[in-house]
């Protein structure tokens, strides 16, 4: 038995048991609608920008103009306290296509054809969610490159490995944020101005360009429960040095969290509406 595959895919589609798909099946249904993603993806390069040209952009202009007031005078030394910084706060901002995309998807009714085809519900999202993974890599690579160009120097090559990982990480479970606002509102402009009005408070509020001792003592209460604060301070510890397990547990804790909350709620909004 063979199903029509949806517009990108190569490779017909697996189909699913009766009832609810097993694990597998439902694996490999994600894979190959990550893979019609990631097409699509390539086919219009000029959606890649947010995680090549504006990280590069923030890097240069908080490093050259912001970084010698900041870091009194040293903006070499303020690069290696702001890339760590810069990594956490694009991740998160990165994350507002994931949901404008299903959103607009939805407007033209891609998703009406997967619901005629028999696979698990919550594949188009987790195969999404999968696709966006190669974006934040290449979000990765591009500022490590273009920083070390620059002059960061991280204490361990194995330490930035491992912030990959946990970046990795943090960003397949925060994406689900905007998989749930893509769900739940009526054009992808409105995901947007959502995601901005939810981010900016948590990229700003934290310790992404300044220690969070010089900030005033109301605000070091919120920065010290920050998702993002703490991300930061994991990726920092580990590139450049500095405490990590701390940091390191409470941002395993809000991945935790974020999957737990928004994952069921993204599904459940999408059954709904799809």
């Amino acid at each position: 038995m063979t199903t029509t595959a949806p517009a990108g895919t190569a490779r017909p589609m697996p189909l699913a048991s009766a009832g609810a798909p097993r694990t597998s099946t439902l694996w490999r249904q994600a894979q190959v609608l990550a893979r019609r993603s990631l097409i699509k993806t390539w086919r219009t390069p000029e959606a890649l920008i947010d995680v090549t040209l504006q990280p590069i952009i923030f890097l240069a202009l908080f490093t050259y103009i912001f970084g010698g007031a900041i870091a009194g005078g040293s903006q070499e030394d303020y690069l290696q306290f702001l890339l760590p910084g810069l990594l956490g706060q694009t991740i998160a901002m990165a994350s507002v296509s994931l949901g404008q995309n299903l959103n607009a998807d939805i407007e033209k009714g891609v998703f009406d054809r997967f619901r005629s085809l028999p696979i698990g519900r919550s594949a188009p999202l987790v195969g999404a969610v999968m696709a966006d993974l190669v974006r934040y890599v290449i979000l990765f690579v591009v500022m490590i490159t273009v920083g070390t160009l620059m002059g960061f120097d991280p204490t361990s090559w194995a330490g930035v490995l491992a912030s990959l990982a946990l970046a990795m990480g943090f960003a397949l479970c925060f994406g689900w944020i905007s998989v749930y606002v893509g769900m739940i509102v009526r054009t992808p402009g409105a995901v947007q101005g959502i995601m901005f009005l939810l981010i900016f408070p948590l990229a700003f509020g934290s310790n992404v360009f300044v220690q969070t001792e010089t900030l005033p003592g109301w605000l070091q209460a919120f920065v010290k429960v920050n998702p993002i604060s703490h991300l930061v301070g994991a990726v920092r510890g580990l590139m450049i040095g500095g405490p990590v397990a701390e940091h390191l547990m409470w941002t395993l804790v809000w991945m935790a969290i974020l999957l737990v909350v928004f994952m069921p709620l993204a599904v459940r909004a999408y059954r709904r509406r799809a």
